[in-house]
């Protein structure tokens, strides 16, 4: 079946049992973790524990991305969970915050200080400065080898609900990391669905005015033309199942608008030479991924994130289309 850009008002009483099964699973997915806040020996911590179901829950979640051939996927073991989790925390933010296991089903890792780029851009602080600072800190975990895929480690959900940003620092950080990408894709695609993803995170809440700009200054700080490249390859909407997906993926933004702005990207991008990224990035290019927060076996990360959009997926295919659901940490 396919539902095509049009499909949005399609019900999940519409699609194969198997499928249905596995969009309503995207939605319990959101119940697969809980998550507190404590004070450990002075210091803030947040505490995530796998709930009961979870890994039955996560396998079914899988089960809607093979199908619709979407190259990511949820960490569905726990034990697996735990160790991509911790080691990708560590590996990213170990100069100066830790992650460790605690019990048989939970991790706890230090709070990080600042707010999301997601809670910016809804009270409308979102600024450039951020956005560069994000690209940089996706370029520097770009850079770490990771055993997982036998090449450079990538997120798999670099929502801007998981980009922490600190303005006293100005540095920006990665948090939750519950899904990966599928291991056969080459690392450039890897990336540039990373970039992708936080770009289709801003096209529904930013203004048409702001979004460009925006967005180039994001890539121009990100400063990879090859990466470059397949990006815009990756800017074109999907069809069929996927767009479900997408319509998350965009805060349920109109398809028209979703395309334009895609459009006048991907046209922008055209007409940028590679060396004019290069300004903006020369400083942060001797900047090298911290020896200090390597771990022994360096990039074996873990996944859980897209949360805050999967606990709409099922709503975006019934027959009242819903609003977003705040996000609570």
């Amino acid at each position: 079946m396919d539902m095509g850009i049009g499909g949005k008002g399609a019900t999940l009483g519409l699609l194969p049992a198997g499928i249905s099964n596995a969009a309503t699973a995207l939605v319990e997915s959101l119940k697969i973790n809980s998550i507190s806040e404590e004070v450990r020996r002075k210091r803030p911590v947040v505490i995530k524990r796998r709930n009961g179901a979870s890994e039955q829950i996560t396998e079914m979640a899988n089960l809607y991305f093979s199908w619709t051939k979407l190259p990511i996927r949820f960490w569905s073991k726990i034990e697996d969970w735990r160790r991509w989790e911790i080691e990708s925390f560590n590996m990213l933010n170990g100069d100066r915050f830790r992650a460790r296991p605690s019990g048989q089903r939970a991790v706890i890792a230090d709070k990080l200080p600042g707010e999301s780029l997601w809670d910016h851009m809804n009270h409308g602080t979102l600024t450039r400065k951020m956005l560069a600072a994000a690209a940089q800190e996706l370029h520097r975990a770009h850079q770490f080898w990771s055993d997982e895929f036998g090449g450079r480690w990538s997120h798999g959900d670099a929502t801007t609900t998981n980009v922490i940003y600190d303005p006293p620092t100005g540095r920006a950080r990665l948090i939750d990391f519950e899904i990966i990408h599928e291991q056969w894709l080459p690392a450039r695609a890897r990336h540039a669905d990373d970039l992708l993803v936080l770009l289709l995170d801003m096209v529904g809440i930013i203004s048409s005015r702001q979004w460009l700009p925006f967005a180039l200054e994001f890539l121009r700080a990100y400063n990879e033309p090859k990466v470059m490249r397949e990006l815009k390859k990756q800017l074109v909407l999907p069809g069929g199942l996927a767009w479900i997906w997408w319509e998350v993926r965009t805060n349920f933004a109109a398809p028209a608008k979703i395309k334009s702005q895609l459009e006048r990207l991907r046209e922008a991008i055209g007409k940028i030479e590679p060396y004019r990224f290069a300004p903006a990035m020369r400083s942060r290019k001797s900047r090298l991924p911290s020896i200090t927060c390597q771990v022994m076996r360096p990039g074996i990360p873990i996944a859980r994130s897209r949360n805050r959009a999967i606990s709409e997926i099922a709503n975006a295919v019934s027959p009242g289309m819903p609003s977003r659901l705040p996000i609570t940490r």
